[in-house]
């Protein structure tokens, strides 16, 4: 099953304006926050892992009709890698029983997108 999801940057970064911390923790893991707050362009980093949690949450209740949170969903990876995606919930987990999520993630000037692919 394949899930993609586009978002505008700018609007990760107002919310990131308007609610700081409280809207990283509600959306994103620490190793997430972590990671992006490491990064030169933070806004592309978080945007792009929203679009990814998104693409995995579709792909998700497509194939198994379960609708997974965003903090289930971790997004890990290292710029200039191919990014991994790690389900939190251990018994929605099991559920893949040898399947792997497949993600590409991208993002421009105003753009992030991400595409998942459970095979």
């Amino acid at each position: 099953m394949i899930g993609v999801d586009v978002v505008k940057n700018s609007r990760i970064e107002d919310a990131l304006k308007r609610f700081g911390d409280r809207f990283l923790s509600r959306v994103f893991t620490p190793r997430e926050i972590d990671y992006c707050m490491s990064q030169k362009n933070t806004v592309p980093c978080l945007a792009a892992r929203w679009a990814c949690k998104e693409a995995v949450l579709k792909a998700f209740y497509q194939e198994f009709g379960i609708l997974l949170r965003f903090k289930e969903i971790e997004v890990l990876g290292n710029s200039g890698k191919p990014a991994e995606v790690v389900i939190r919930r251990e018994e929605v987990r099991d559920l893949l029983r040898g399947r792997r999520i497949i993600v590409s993630l991208s993002h421009e000037r105003d753009y992030s997108v991400a595409v998942a692919l459970i095979r």
